[in-house]
């Protein structure tokens, strides 16, 4: 009886403490940037994909290193994870987002004009998908010790 108590006084700050903890990360500032800066870029770069890639190919490298690493970047923030998951499905070569539209330009030389247009739309959408659950995370200062 007595170690039933000892366990259930032990037990009861734990839960406590974990059902307490954060399920997602505070907004952070930096990361906030970063996908907004990165969508700019992003629709700018792929306006030119009615133009031959190789025209552009160091665009390209330049844009995915940054993208790399503003997911690096949120890959190592506390309880992000849906945060990386959306950046990874964005950035999937294999996917139909913004990995997979570079892929296609570079395999075909060249984009269809509106394939682009509507491309921009489904990226942009993903790339505010980010931003929008960055904002509407809990500001550090908000958050209750």
């Amino acid at each position: 009886m007595k170690i039933t108590r000892l366990y259930l006084a032990l037990l009861l700050p734990l839960c406590l403490l974990l059902g307490c903890s954060p399920t997602i990360s505070t907004f952070d500032q930096t990361a906030y940037a970063q996908v907004t800066s990165l969508k700019v870029d992003a629709l700018d770069l792929m306006d030119k994909a009615t133009e031959n890639y190789t025209a552009h190919e160091s665009e390209v490298k330049t844009l995915q290193l940054n993208i790399d690493k503003a997911i690096e970047y949120d890959k190592h923030r506390p309880h992000n994870e849906i945060t990386t998951q959306m950046w990874t499905i964005l950035n999937d070569p294999a996917g139909h987002l913004f990995g997979g539209f570079l892929v296609k330009w570079k395999k075909d030389g060249k984009c269809n004009a509106a394939y682009i247009v509507d491309k921009k739309k489904q990226i942009g959408n993903s790339f505010d998908q980010i931003a929008e659950l960055e904002s509407k995370k809990i500001k550090p200062a908000q958050v209750t010790q």
